[in-house]
């Protein structure tokens, strides 16, 4: 769970950024309405900020994007790893049975995927 842990505090830190560009957009908008700086350089410095925020919005969507993937990765290992259990259980089973003379079940052969080869050549 490291991997995914690590992500989770990458995401935090970039949420925690995005914060800090906002409350200086709210400060750039309050310097404005007082006069202290034009309307043009507040639009300036607005779109520098809103790119940033924009830009780590979507490195955010790419981290939460990997979690949502590993997440995946490891729970098909562990139905994976499940179903190798069962097939291990399975054989034990038939051997257990052979051992005491009985017949064991027929069940359904897996079909082959290799074809036949053809002798008439």
């Amino acid at each position: 769970m490291g991997f995914i842990e690590r992500l989770e505090r990458n995401i935090a830190k970039l949420q925690k950024k995005i914060e800090k560009e906002q409350m200086k957009i709210a400060q750039l908008e309050e310097k404005c309405e007082s006069k202290k700086i034009t309307k043009a350089e507040y639009n300036i410095k607005k779109k520098r900020h809103d790119d940033q925020i924009h830009a780590w919005s979507a490195r955010i969507r790419v981290l939460q994007g990997g979690i949502v993937k590993e997440n995946k990765h490891i729970e098909e290992k562990a139905e994976e790893k499940e179903k190798k259990k069962e097939e291990k259980e399975k054989k034990k089973e038939k051997k257990e049975k052979k051992e005491k003379g009985e017949e064991p079940e027929e069940e359904p052969e897996e079909e082959s995927e290799e074809e036949p080869e053809d002798e008439t050549k």
